[in-house]
C-alpha cells in the first residue's frame, strides 16, 4: 500500500512537470526525462494492480482518441508504457470497466481546455479543467468495490469493481498533479541553476 500512494503521488507529480516542460517552457529534455520517470511509476502500478492497469490504459485510450498524444515526451512515454505491459504482462480487467474509464479519459480531454464550454458555462470549465469525469468513474467502481465487502452484488462479466482504496490513490495522484502545476516556475528555477552549477564545474 505504502508503495501504490508513493508512486500514484510520484506519477501525477511528474506528469504535469513533463506537460509543463514541453507546453510552458519548450524544453525537450526536461519534458522527456521527467515524462520516462512517469511512465515507469504508470508502468509498476499498471503490471501490479489491475485497477491501475484499467485507469491509466484507459487514460492512454482515451488521450489517443482525443489526438492529445501530441508531443514527443507523451509519443516516447506511450511507446515506453506499451512495451512494458507487452513484455511484463497485465492484470485480468474487465473490459466493460476500461470502456468506461476510456470513455470518461476521451470525454475529460475533449472538454479540457475547450473555449466553446468556457463560454457556455463557468461550472463546466471547472469540471473539465480537473477532469473530474473520470474522477468519478474511478469513485463509482470504488465505491461498488466497498459495497461488495459487505453485500453480494450480482456478478456481471467485464464489469470489474476497484478497491475501495483506489479512489483514494487516484486522488493523491491528481492533487500531486495539482501541486507540480502550482510549484512549477519554483521547480523550473531550481533546475536550471543546478544546471548552471554543473556547467561551471565542467
Amino acid at each position: 500500500m505504502e508503495l501504490y500512494l508513493i508512486f500514484y503521488a510520484l506519477a501525477g507529480f511528474l506528469m504535469k512537470l513533463s506537460d509543463d516542460f514541453s507546453d510552458v517552457k519548450i524544453n525537450k529534455f526536461l519534458a522527456v526525462t521527467t515524462g520516462l520517470l512517469c511512465v515507469l511509476c504508470i508502468s509498476y502500478l499498471a503490471v501490479s494492480s489491475s485497477d491501475a492497469a484499467c485507469i491509466f490504459i484507459g487514460v492512454l485510450i482515451g488521450n489517443l482518441l482525443a489526438f492529445k498524444v501530441d508531443t514527443l515526451n507523451h509519443i516516447l512515454s506511450i511507446i515506453i508504457l506499451s512495451t512494458i505491459l507487452f513484455i511484463f504482462g497485465i492484470p485480468s480487467i474487465g473490459i466493460i470497466t476500461l470502456i468506461i474509464c476510456t470513455a470518461a479519459a476521451f470525454i475529460d480531454e475533449i472538454g479540457h481546455d475547450n473555449d466553446w464550454i468556457a463560454e457556455k458555462s463557468s461550472f463546466m470549465e471547472t469540471f473539465f479543467e480537473y477532469r473530474f469525469t473520470l474522477k468519478i468513474a474511478v469513485l463509482v467502481f470504488s465505491v461498488l468495490g466497498f459495497l461488495q465487502i459487505f453485500l453480494p452484488l450480482s456478478y456481471i462479466n467485464g464489469l470489474q469493481y476497484f478497491q475501495p482504496q483506489t479512489i483514494i490513490y487516484f486522488i493523491l495522484f491528481d492533487v500531486f498533479y495539482e501541486v507540480a502545476g502550482s510549484k512549477f516556475d519554483s521547480i523550473y528555477k531550481g533546475l536550471n541553476s543546478i544546471f548552471r552549477v554543473l556547467r561551471k564545474v565542467d
